[in-house]
């Protein structure tokens, strides 16, 4: 294995090679919130099953009231009622009229609703009047949703590959799917690494500082839409680090770990990694987030477990989960788009340099443009090494510099990675 620092898309293209989606399972609908779907999810029922109200009024005939206005009402014999749940207790005959609710089935023989508002009847009162003066005129059809309008047993709602938000969940409720085949959720296994780390929290001792690390990549776990196996933090022992390796190899899809990836003397993992599977690359060329170790293993079912072994500075774990580890996890979730962040143009409000021959991301804060409120402006969030968690704090974005440019000036037009948006 080549010690030469690979690009991106090199050393990402071999993280997803073979990799395909998780099985499926089936989970209720009231569930299945965020997760993707394995199958294209079809109607069982027809919305709405039968013609019914839009408003709370009076279901008639509409040659009945054509003529009605204020000045000249129609009174019409009130002969029943249409409630939501129940069936209508009358027919709309020539004279007649139904009190009807909003959603109840509109009743045989009527083919319009006039509101309640357009009547003299009194809003909110239980008791059926004997009869109703209309005054206006209500067109064939006012009023009344049609059967099907919605939508009709067969169809197809929501196709396969779906990410569920929460209308796609109420649409597939209507339907009438109690169940929902998805794909399984990744499940990743967070491991942090160094003696100087301490749970946040807890009192610290002479050199220690809070983990934030393993707090951050579970929370990025989460939000991709996977399954956290907290391992806790391993100190700089190759006997602790293998330890836990071999627990998050037992019980997850992926093992993320931080710190421990360079060529310090107290530097486990990516040796860990070597003992314990096997290793397909280490380094790639960008900034923040050089020493990246990438491996796998073999699970406990005769599967793989992909081993990730992220920097151990702060910002750089974060870019690397989202530039590498997060496409891993979309994949597994079964989204056909494996990156699912936008990228968008935006002039630079500050000079930036960065190392020659890396790709860079740096943390920045888009606003609207002064000179041109339709497009952005990429303000440097704030110090940009790969320690300084307040600036990727207060940054939406990274601001993308490619390999062969080593310094930009202000107003350099960029791509920027929205990483502040819902994922899709």
């Amino acid at each position: 294995m080549s010690d030469a620092p690979l690009r991106l898309e090199v050393a990402r293209e071999r993280m997803l090679a073979g990799l395909v989606a998780l099985p499926a399972e089936d989970v209720p609908v009231g569930e299945a919130l965020g997760r993707v779907l394995a199958e294209d999810a079809v109607a069982r029922v027809t919305l709405p099953p039968w013609d019914n109200s839009a408003m709370d009024g009076f279901a008639v005939l509409a040659a009945d009231v054509a003529g009605a206005t204020d000045a000249t009402p129609v009174t019409l014999r009130v002969v029943g009622e249409s409630a939501a749940g129940h069936a209508p207790d009358a027919r709309v005959e020539p004279g007649t009229a139904v009190r009807v609710l909003t959603g109840a089935m509109l009743p045989e023989g009527a083919d319009a609703v006039v509101p309640v508002e357009d009547t003299d009847a009194h809003q909110g009162v239980a008791d059926l009047p004997a009869q109703v003066a209309i005054r206006a005129a209500a067109g064939l059809g006012a009023h009344v949703r049609r059967r099907g309008s919605d939508l009709r047993e067969g169809d197809q709602l929501v196709p396969a590959g779906t990410r569920l938000a929460p209308a796609s969940v109420a649409v597939l409720a209507a339907g009438g799917l109690g169940t929902l085949r998805v794909h399984r959720r990744p499940r990743v296994a967070v491991l942090g690494t160094g003696d100087e780390l301490v749970p946040p929290g807890q009192p610290l001792g002479p050199a220690q500082i809070p983990d934030s690390n393993s707090v951050a990549l579970a929370a990025l776990a989460r939000a991709a839409g996977a399954e956290v196996v907290a391992l806790g933090v391993a100190r700089d022992r190759r006997e602790d680090v293998l330890e836990r390796l071999r627990t998050g190899i037992a019980s997850a899809d992926i093992v993320v770990t931080s710190g421990g990836v360079s060529v310090g003397a107290h530097d486990e993992v990516k040796e860990a990694f070597d003992e314990i599977g096997r290793m397909d690359l280490w380094r790639v060329a960008i900034q923040p987030g050089k020493p990246l170790a990438f491996g796998r293993a073999d699970g406990p079912d005769g599967g793989t477990v992909l081993l990730f072994g992220l920097p151990g500075n702060p910002v750089s774990s974060f870019v690397t989960f989202e530039l590498f580890v997060r496409p891993v996890l979309r994949t597994l979730a079964g989204h056909p788009d494996s990156i699912g962040r936008r990228t968008v143009r935006a002039r630079l409000a500050d000079a930036v340099t960065k190392s020659p021959g890396r790709r860079a991301f740096l943390r920045v804060r888009l606003v609207a443009d002064p000179a041109d409120p339709t497009t952005h402006l990429a303000e440097l969030a704030g110090g940009q090494g790969s320690h300084v968690l307040s600036a990727l704090a207060r940054s939406n974005g990274l601001a993308i510099i490619p390999e062969e440019v080593d310094a930009l000036p202000a107003g350099s037009v960029v791509d920027v990675l929205r990483i502040d948006e819902e994922p899709s």
